[in-house]
């Protein structure tokens, strides 16, 4: 089987080299950068240079695209994966976007006799290295069946939630969760800081009660070594809860604490932050507590800080 992979970035790319590593043959489409497409060439992997080459030279094809529109380009825009993928073939779209946008692009695709499942993925960075991302999968049984040997090269949980677009809505409901979570964390060690708190010590003390959490435990280690190196950007997940946001206009819902955390979100990116972990949100509460979460540490130790 020979899977194209369209969407090299962050995530992307080791996501398409624990494709190789499982055995997989794959194409892939010229990046912005060079360096993903070059090392996956020297991996074994094949290169073409339009979405439309991609679906002739493929079985699957897997895009792992910014948002709906880049997704909509590469599937059905001009030499797009529909003038080459061959009847009966898969699209599955890893990226995070709108529900409605992966069901409008599923019927499209479906006059050309294409398949398609919506299976964006939670973990991050570190998740896409280490094949250990949750994949929230849509589409049909038969579909899923079909791609689930794919899907478990890049992570270690994944789950049909329903029909096409159902993946894309856990993928809200999951994003939602955890800015959720970091926005409560960052406000509330920033008070703990204000008030005279040690935050490691603090951190020792809640992690293991009620408190704890996989957020607090993989995101708080990085906020106190000032680490704000981007392993999921802040202007994607503005991105994701924009698509919340309409989503549940469309069905209509009302989602306040989502829209507040937007605003936050969105006062950090005209900082200039917009590139930075979604984790800077600590900086909001920094700003508007007067303190530093990041503690003192010996000289030497590199802090990366956003500078406001």
């Amino acid at each position: 089987m020979k899977i194209g992979f369209i969407g090299l970035g962050i995530m992307g790319r080791p996501m398409a080299k624990n494709l190789i590593k499982t055995g997989y043959s794959l194409v892939v489409m010229g990046h912005k950068n060079r360096s993903p497409v070059d090392e996956l060439i020297s991996l074994g992997a094949e290169e073409a240079k339009t979405p439309k080459e991609v679906g002739m030279l493929s079985d699957v094809v897997i895009t792992m695209l910014p948002n709906s529109p880049e997704v909509k380009e590469v599937a059905l825009g001009d030499s797009g994966l529909a003038e080459g993928m061959k009847s009966g073939s898969i699209l599955i779209d890893m990226s995070s976007i709108s529900p409605s946008a992966t069901m409008e692009m599923a019927s499209e695709l479906s006059r050309k006799g294409i398949r398609m499942v919506d299976a964006p993925v939670s973990g991050g960075e570190k998740g896409a290295i280490d094949g250990t991302l949750s994949i929230m999968v849509g589409g049909s049984e038969a579909d899923f069946n079909e791609c689930l040997p794919i899907l478990k090269a890049m992570g270690d949980s994944v789950v049909r939630v329903g029909g096409i677009g159902s993946g894309n809505t856990a993928k809200l409901v999951n994003q939602i969760i955890v800015a959720g979570n970091i926005a409560v964390m960052s406000e509330a060690f920033a008070l703990g800081v204000k008030a005279g708190a040690d935050p490691e010590k603090v951190y020792e003390a809640i992690k293991g009660g009620l408190a704890g959490s996989r957020v607090l435990d993989a995101k708080l280690p990085e906020i106190l070594k000032g680490n704000f190196n981007p392993g999921f950007k802040l202007k994607l997940h503005i991105k994701d809860l924009t698509n919340a946001l309409d989503e549940a206009h469309e069905v209509g819902g009302f989602l306040p604490i989502t829209s507040l955390m937007i605003e936050m979100m969105q006062n950090l990116k005209a900082e200039g932050m917009g590139e930075m972990d979604h984790t800077v949100l600590a900086r909001f509460y920094e700003k508007i507590l007067g303190v530093e979460i990041t503690p003192d540490y010996p000289s030497g130790h590199e802090v990366i800080r956003p500078v406001l």
